[in-house]
């Protein structure tokens, strides 16, 4: 009977063991799953790339410094997000003060980038599993600029651009890309990755352009001008016209023949300049045909005379309307 309950409590006893140890092993894993650090790292990215930016504030439980907001939430959160690629935890790193440092590789459109989250303990749940939280922390800020334009476009969303520049709150990682993409002025697309809450991020700047659209319509307008102007010369028959072109002679032009006409309009070329856009110098060729009689001689001869002119101009944008203003010397 002994032997027997000897062997009774040797088996409860190894069971017990047994149970103890795999509580122990069940502890441990939790703690290295679902309540390891990277736990509150990997919901944080789930919420970026689902641009559930209130989720992903909380989670990173970081203030918003005073800027413009605009990135933080929506189809420009995902966007910011949604090139994040290839990522793979390392070893968690313990810090002083029951902190840890939580390493991520991973990829933005091929690159290789790095980040490192810093993370709390701050409690536990059933009195075996960790909580933990991240450190809180402000949000870095993208400083963006645009050439004379008050408007731009940074990951897929119209952003205003009081003169000319703006500063936003971002989350960390991502990818943000500004482009201005109007009628009459565009710049290139730019990109910005973001990777830290710590590293300075580049500025984002926009170098306007003026589009062929402005160019087109600028050069029609001063088209219409020269053929206008030289149609006025002619119906007043005059060689020095209120134009860019004039013809000087001492011969006596005969009344009805003297006919202007352009042989060659300018080239536009419009650039920015003193917070304005500047139509450089235009330069073109005029030519002039008459009949001519020489006041010495009184020979009669034809004037066939191609004259350069070059004159400036002033252009104002305001919307869908465009303004050249002629700016003639005499």
């Amino acid at each position: 009977m002994s032997q027997a309950l000897v062997r009774t409590a040797a088996g409860w006893l190894l069971g017990l063991m047994l149970a103890v140890a795999a509580s122990v092993v069940a502890v441990n894993l939790v703690n290295s799953s679902v309540a390891s650090p990277e736990q509150p790292v990997r919901e944080y990215l789930d919420a970026l790339q689902k641009g559930e930016g209130e989720k992903a504030l909380g989670l990173l439980r970081a203030s918003v410094p005073e800027s413009n907001a605009a990135m933080l939430d929506g189809t420009a959160l995902q966007t910011a997000a949604s090139r994040i690629a290839n990522v793979h935890f390392g070893d968690t790193e313990e810090r002083p003060g029951n902190q840890v440092m939580v390493p991520m590789d991973y990829t933005i459109d091929g690159s290789k980038l790095h980040t490192e989250f810093l993370l709390e303990k701050t409690g536990t749940e059933w009195l075996f599993f960790n909580k933990w939280a991240f450190v809180p922390a402000s949000l870095p800020v993208l400083e963006v600029t645009v050439v004379n334009s008050n408007e731009a476009t940074l990951n897929g969303v119209p952003v205003n651009m009081p003169n000319g520049r703006n500063s936003f709150a971002v989350f960390y990682p991502g990818e943000y890309e500004a482009s201005l993409n109007g009628q009459y002025f565009a710049a290139p697309a730019t990109r910005a990755t973001v990777s830290s809450r710590d590293t300075p991020t580049a500025p984002l700047s926009l170098l306007t352009q003026a589009t062929s659209g402005l160019k087109d319509a600028v050069g029609g307008k001063i088209k219409e001008f020269l053929d206008s102007c030289a149609a006025q010369a002619n119906k007043q028959q005059r060689l020095q016209p209120d134009c860019p072109f004039y013809h000087a002679t001492n011969n006596r032009v005969v009344d009805g023949t003297i006919d202007w006409t352009i042989t060659e309009y300018p080239a536009i070329s419009i650039e920015p300049f003193g917070g304005r856009w500047v139509v450089a110098p235009l330069d073109g060729k005029a030519r002039i045909k008459a009949r001519q009689v020489d006041l010495f001689t009184g020979a009669v001869s034809d004037l066939n005379v191609i004259h350069d002119f070059s004159f400036t101009t002033r252009l104002d944008v305001n919307g869908d309307t465009i303004k050249v203003t002629p700016l003639l010397s005499y």
